[in-house]
């Protein structure tokens, strides 16, 4: 989310090809900054105002790229291996399949979960066909942003969304306010369909660990950590370690690696633990994308690309694909495109691997 940009009002008509690239990656020293070319970027779409990303495989093997596009009030489908337009889903409206300033999307399993900012709620969707099959949220959410899925077993979920409420002015509440900026939800299907349980909220009201103004939440379930990024530039953007529970335990990433807002969040993660947090260093003139150690939260480096600016959400899909035997990340670019990288790229140019063990 980027406070200042200016909402561009021509809608792009069509769906379009994607640009690609063919030029080489260019790379810096081990853990440093890494200049990388972006292996295609999907044709921009200004009317979109694109903010976050996500994948599923489809039975057939090909590999869907969701884009939630806040300002018409839809899902851009895209090929995940070639960035080329598939479809548009949803409409403007309240009814179910009709999405108002969709925001943070994930996928667990056969199911699309879309948090809506204008309806306050959060929307399931079936995959493959697109279909909605709850919706839920909207007693307790107000401003609702971005959303993680954490797996409790084979048919049950929480889900961890965002809320970040704030005051008539758009300044952020006082401290003691602060105590809901997380809500939390159990997802469950059952023979007759899901339900949908509220399990309560969470926030840290003091000084050092206050959710001001926040939007992306990851987790990682085998370190009993919840990464939320905490964007309010005034008191210095970085990510926040809570843990599953919605304790602060009192730890930022190193907030030097965030010139600009820090956005969004993912984990490249290995069954023995080990693997790589990577952020978004949001700038208008060019961002970088922050690499950290998944355990120790040391900094490794950053890598940015060659045209890929102002990102907002990003999306790391580490199973292999015809076109990234590696995996892929990908990122949003300036509000109406996404860009695709190779993770292989990545992992050769900051000394990272390429594969867990």
């Amino acid at each position: 989310m980027h406070l200042s940009r200016t909402l561009l009002v021509h809608l792009a008509a069509g769906l379009l090809a994607a640009c690609t690239t063919t030029q080489p990656p260019v790379s810096a020293e081990h853990g440093a900054d890494a200049h990388l070319a972006e292996r295609w970027t999907t044709v921009p779409a200004p009317a979109d105002n694109i903010d976050s990303v996500a994948t599923w495989r489809a039975p057939d093997g090909r590999v869907w790229l969701f884009a939630s596009a806040k300002d018409v009030d839809n899902l851009a489908v895209f090929d995940g291996d070639t960035g080329a337009n598939l479809r548009r889903v949803g409409s403007s409206g309240t009814a179910r399949g009709q999405f108002r300033r969709p925001n943070g999307i994930a996928v667990v399993d056969d199911m699309l979960l879309v948090v809506e900012r204008d309806n306050h709620r959060v929307q399931v969707l079936s995959l493959p066909e697109l279909e909605s099959l709850a919706i839920f949220g909207a007693e307790q959410l107000r401003v609702p942003y971005g959303l993680w899925i954490e797996r409790e077993s084979e048919h049950a979920h929480a889900v961890y969304v965002t809320d970040s409420y704030q005051r008539p002015d758009g300044s952020p509440p006082p401290l003691e306010q602060l105590s809901a900026r997380v809500k939390k939800y159990r997802l469950l299907r059952t023979a007759g369909g899901l339900s949908v349980s509220y399990l309560g909220s969470f926030g840290d009201t003091s000084v050092g660990g206050a959710l001001r103004w926040v939007e992306s939440i990851w987790g990682d379930p085998p370190h009993g950590r919840l990464l939320i990024a905490e964007e309010y530039l005034e008191t210095g953007s970085t990510l926040r370690v809570y843990d599953l529970s919605g304790t602060y335990l009192g730890i930022d990433l190193d907030r030097s690696h965030f010139d600009g807002q820090a956005e969004g969040i993912a984990l490249w993660a290995c069954a023995d633990g080990s693997g790589y947090w990577l952020a978004t260093d949001q700038r208008d003139d060019g961002n970088r994308f922050q690499v950290f150690d998944r355990i120790s939260l040391k900094h490794l480096g950053s890598f940015s690309g060659q045209r890929t600016s102002n990102t907002d959400g990003i999306h790391l899909r580490q199973g292999a694909s015809s076109a990234f035997p590696n995996g892929v990340f990908y990122a949003v670019h300036d509000d109406q495109a996404v860009s695709a990288f190779d993770w292989g790229e990545i992992a050769h140019a900051l000394g990272l691997r390429a594969s867990c063990p």
